[in-house]
């Protein structure tokens, strides 16, 4: 058995919001969350915004959400969560061959990071990602955890 870890950390949990702007404060002034680094779309609209946790854990905030699953919109609360790898492709290669589902291959993100997606059992979506030194998510931990 390979001495490899496929999973190094949690890397985040993402959410939709309702109202983002609320979100943010609420998750800055009252929890006491830094915000990391925001990612838009093509439109220049916001879409995302990362909140440091510590180095290398954040949380995920999407816009967009409603109470109920429309066109264009999803479903407000939890998303997925993300676990860290060390080695995109050797965990690719771990998870396939141990007979998970992969659900989208490896690609690189917005945020520069690498990911692929699986699922649990019970269909939570898992996003497996590595965060090499140009990713928004290591510049950011570079820069608020110097």
């Amino acid at each position: 058995m390979s001495d490899f870890q496929t999973v190094a950390a949690l890397s985040h949990v993402a959410i939709r919001t309702r109202n983002i702007e609320d979100s943010i404060r609420f998750y800055t002034e009252i929890l006491g969350l830094q915000e990391a680094f925001r990612m838009k779309r093509e439109d220049g609209s916001l879409a995302t915004v990362y909140l440091s946790i510590a180095p290398g854990q954040y949380l995920e905030l999407f816009t967009n959400g409603t109470k109920e699953r429309e066109k264009d919109r999803e479903t407000i609360g939890f998303c997925h969560i993300c676990l860290m790898t060390r080695d995109i492709r050797r965990s690719y290669e771990k998870v396939k061959n141990a007979g998970g589902a992969i659900d989208r291959e490896i690609s690189r993100g917005k945020s520069r990071c690498l990911m692929f997606w699986t699922h649990d059992p019970d269909g939570t979506e898992i996003e497996i990602m590595e965060m090499p030194p140009e990713s928004m998510q290591a510049q950011a931990d570079s820069r608020l955890f110097p």
